[in-house]
């Protein structure tokens, strides 16, 4: 079973992880950091912990259940400013880097026509890498 997670930036810089729609399961989970990786690392130690907590009252845990963790547009360029510059950014994606700004700001949040484009460019730039060989 395949359990979507959002992973969004707050206000205050750091990051929060929770699982959408978990109508599925008997439990929620939460993660939160001052990176990314640190909120999924809380995140997995949720998890942990609520499946212990499980075990030890004999509840079934799901033993298929994966995570698939998802981006809000601001927490992935703020994430990633630091390998994907703005002016980078905007010649994948055709966005301009004003608006990029502004989505990491969060003084603007894109259509979702525009994180889509954002995203298929990122995902055709993640292709065309993954194709590459040196000699």
């Amino acid at each position: 079973m395949k359990a979507i997670v959002i992973i969004e930036r707050g206000k205050d810089g750091t990051y929060d992880a929770y699982l959408e729609n978990a109508e599925n399961l008997s439990f929620g989970l939460l993660g939160q950091g001052k990176t990314v990786q640190e909120t999924i690392d809380d995140f997995m130690n949720s998890r942990d912990e609520i499946k212990s907590y499980f075990a030890e009252e004999s509840k079934p845990f799901p033993t298929d259940l994966e995570f698939v963790f998802k981006y809000d547009v601001p927490s992935f360029l703020s994430y990633y400013s630091k390998i994907l510059s703005l002016a980078g950014l905007q010649r994948l994606t055709g966005v301009n880097q004003g608006q990029l700004s502004h989505y990491v700001t969060g003084h603007r949040k894109p259509s979702p026509k525009t994180a889509e484009k954002i995203e298929k460019s990122l995902h055709n730039f993640g292709n065309e890498i993954s194709q590459v060989h040196f000699v």
